[in-house]
């Protein structure tokens, strides 16, 4: 189990599962037998879990921030070859973000600094919705407050990705919401006014 702790490292103090176990063993055997070696060697992943969608699961694994874009260029390759290993179940890959809490009059006093934009709970849910849809653009998002005051997102992704992420947007949905609680759907709007 040595070699697949090089490839899972948690934030401060967590306890890894077998499961993120498994996730960090099958990158590793992706790394060490497939031309994806160079591009895997320097990177690992700081968790994994699963959710439900619609009866099936997917799998989300959380990478350290500073790595998302390494990742990013080879996302499209990686994540069908972990499908494959997982039996096809879906894969997102999402930056580990942390939210900071808004600062309040107490707290105020204990920290001198700032709680930076990208903290806020408002960047970390738009940082996961780009992640998600990645390699997709979002081109553009509609709020519908129904009449219960609940709110629908609709998210507009770029035509020119559709073939690599139509087949997941039931499992974009269920990601988001299970991460924020948050409703979303994903369309691609045929025309941009």
């Amino acid at each position: 189990d040595g070699m697949s702790t090089s490839k899972l490292i948690k934030p401060q103090g967590d306890k890894s599962d077998d499961f993120e176990k498994g996730i960090a063993t099958s990158l590793l055997e992706l790394e060490s037998n497939s031309d994806l070696k160079a591009s895997l060697r320097e990177l690992h992943i700081t968790g994994a879990k699963e959710v439900d969608v619609a009866g099936k699961k997917a799998v989300i694994i959380f990478v350290p921030v500073p790595q998302l874009r390494a990742y990013q260029k080879v996302q499209v390759r990686l994540i069908r070859e972990l499908e494959k290993k997982l039996s096809g179940k879906h894969v997102v890959l999402l930056a580990q973000r942390r939210i900071l809490p808004k600062a309040t009059r107490k707290s105020k006093l204990k920290n001198k600094q700032m709680r930076p934009r990208s903290r806020t709970l408002t960047a970390v849910h738009e940082a996961i919705l780009d992640d998600l849809c990645h390699p997709a653009e979002i081109v553009g998002k509609r709020i519908r407050t129904k009449l219960d005051g609940s709110r629908l997102t609709k998210v507009h992704l770029d035509k020119n990705q559709q073939t690599n992420v139509e087949h997941k947007l039931e499992t974009f949905t269920a990601v988001y919401k299970n991460l924020t609680g948050k409703d979303v759907v994903f369309e691609f709007p045929e025309f941009l006014l």
